[in-house]
């Protein structure tokens, strides 16, 4: 099997989205010899910053000479970024190699969706590499995600907020219960969730467990000292957490207060709060895609920007709520450019500019027909903001970087993230599915 065809068999079960459920992935991994049961995890569930704090995780842990996984959803550009080992991206001929071997020892009658096969690839890849410990984020959910076949060192819930409803419930304490869903009989929990109502069924369900559960309130994040490479409120909320955890798990895998303080500084995310200097211009990237993330952004911007006004670039998704998203960030630009999404769910940009003038949003607002043309449109400005999808953001920064590859190998790894059946455009012939998958929901690595 290429490379090629490996992709475009996992964009062949991508269109069929997210299933609920631990019993195919169950099987699937037993089918390759439990690679799980030879690991060591920490377990991140949450609906902003458990990216942020996955990363804090292995960045301190990797500072103290672990070997690390990490796994984490979506991708910003290339499929190998879901899964690492020392933050090096999983390769295209080893992605390649693994889907073959999963393949041939599928069970004939096993139909798994596009999570569950990358969950378990993961976890082949991570045992073939002999790493200390696994920094593991989950999809969507935690209950039911396919992450959730192991049994952790340590559980992590970041905050909740309302996303997701469709699948997680529409109330805050429904989808904390399913975030809860990773928390394991005796294993302790650390949660940043802040709101009460999230905090109660977290609470409730690691007493159920008889869980050792600690909070990281706001006098928690008061007492961290450590510096924090990410700027913005939020992230030191995340890192605090990221502390917390690994400081509890010393006597497991011990780890210095110079190491923890040497990962946390110099921990690296791209796409949230991401800056980067290009041609005497400052761009500041990301990925907020729901309204608290939202929130947080407008907060880092005045943080580590105060008084600066950038020019902001614009690209939203239709099933997020995006009107109201979109007028909390007009205040903090100084002009609104509006560009698609390449995805079927894309907000048209001509609606979006609509909706933002409907809204008496006091900024300039300018729609344009693609990435390259907003681009283009905030050339000479000094400063430039990006966000409104991680999507959005896997665009913009294939360009500044000048990896962009439109209509080639990129683009198709970029639409792996997307919730919607599409044609695979990957080059070369993806293998015949001997048990084709069945039709579901939601694919859960797609949160923006």
């Amino acid at each position: 099997m290429t490379p090629a065809e490996a992709l475009a068999y996992l964009h062949q079960l991508g269109q069929f989205g997210f299933q609920p459920g631990l019993e195919t992935t169950r099987r699937l991994a037993a089918a390759v010899g439990d690679p799980q049961d030879r690991l060591r995890f920490v377990h991140v569930a949450g609906t902003n910053g458990k990216g942020s704090t996955c990363a804090f995780l292995e960045s301190a842990y990797r500072a103290a000479g672990y070997r690390t996984g990490l796994y984490t959803s979506p991708h910003l550009i290339r499929f190998g970024e879901r899964i690492q080992v020392d933050r090096v991206l999983l390769a295209d001929g080893t992605l390649a190699r693994l889907v073959a071997e999963l393949l041939g020892r599928m069970p004939a009658d096993l139909q798994p969706t596009f999570f569950e096969v990358t969950t378990v690839i993961a976890l082949m890849a991570f045992a073939e590499a002999g790493v200390d410990v696994v920094v593991w984020e989950t999809g969507l959910g935690g209950r039911l995600d396919a992450t959730n076949i192991v049994t952790p060192l340590a559980s992590v819930i970041t905050s909740i907020g309302l996303d997701h409803m469709q699948v997680l419930g529409d109330t805050v304490g429904r989808i904390a219960a399913e975030k809860a869903g990773i928390i394991k009989p005796g294993v302790p929990v650390v949660t940043s969730a802040d709101r009460a109502d999230a905090l109660e069924v977290i609470r409730y369900r690691a007493r159920e467990l008889d869980a050792h559960c600690v909070v990281v309130d706001s006098a928690a994040v008061g007492r961290m000292a450590l510096p924090v490479s990410l700027p913005g409120p939020h992230q030191r909320v995340n890192a605090t957490s990221a502390a917390v955890t690994v400081r509890l798990l010393r006597s497991i895998l011990p780890v210095s207060d110079e190491q923890l303080a040497h990962g946390l500084a110099h921990t690296v995310w791209a796409g949230r709060m991401q800056v980067l200097e290009r041609g005497g211009q400052i761009w500041l990237l990301d990925g907020a895609h729901n309204a608290d993330g939202v929130e947080a952004f407008c907060r880092a911007l005045a943080e580590r920007f105060p008084g600066r006004y950038p020019a902001m670039v614009l690209g939203m998704l239709r099933d997020k709520a995006w009107r109201g998203m979109a007028s909390r960030l007009a205040p903090a630009a100084s002009r609104l450019v509006v560009a698609p999404v390449s995805s079927p769910r894309t907000v048209a940009p001509q609606e979006l500019r609509q909706a933002l003038l409907e809204a008496r949003c006091g900024r300039a607002v300018r729609a344009c027909a693609s990435v390259d043309e907003a681009l283009r449109a905030v050339a000479r400005e000094p400063f430039v903001a990006v966000t409104g999808s991680l999507h959005f953001i896997g665009e913009v920064l294939e360009r500044l970087e000048g990896t962009g590859d439109p209509g080639g190998g990129a683009e198709s790894e970029r639409r792996l993230n997307d919730w919607t059946a599409g044609t695979p455009s990957t080059p070369g012939k993806a293998p015949q599915n001997p048990h084709p998958p069945r039709p579901t929901s939601a694919d859960p690595t797609a949160p923006d």
